[in-house]
């Protein structure tokens, strides 16, 4: 399934809190986050983007939600505890957590496709360049 193309800007509010004092790595915070979820639907389905982990890697994270979309956007963030889903390769023997927060909707991120982060990850480690 592919990655939902839900884009929206955050508010300053949430920009203002992911600057404040002992918040781990705020050089440069993204003002537009994008749906890490996968496709969804639905007039009441919640948009997400994990905005920052949690202190421990096993505490819940900060994800900003949003549903709709101009004036009509609604939005808040908060903790999340992860999703407790696991998948396991038996031939591999890798072990892969879902990457999203518990009872998300859609599919484990594992089923998610993202073509424009598989591009880019692609071109990184191929060496080339990202511009033009």
């Amino acid at each position: 399934m592919l990655q939902c193309t839900a884009v929206t800007l955050l508010p300053p509010d949430a920009v203002l809190r992911l600057l404040a004092p002992g918040v781990d790595d705020p050089d440069d915070p993204e003002p537009y986050v994008l749906c890490e979820l996968g496709e969804h639907d639905g007039p009441g389905t919640e948009h997400a983007a994990f905005l920052r982990p949690g202190r421990t890697p096993d505490s819940p994270a900060q994800w900003f939600f949003w549903t709709g979309g101009g004036p009509e956007r609604v939005h808040r963030t908060g903790r999340a505890p992860w999703c407790p889903a696991l998948l396991r390769r038996l031939d591999t023997d890798v072990v892969r957590q879902c990457s999203f927060f518990d009872h998300h909707p859609a599919p484990h991120s594992w089923d998610v496709d993202d073509p424009l982060g598989d591009l880019t990850a692609e071109r990184l480690l191929s060496g080339d360049s990202l511009e033009g």
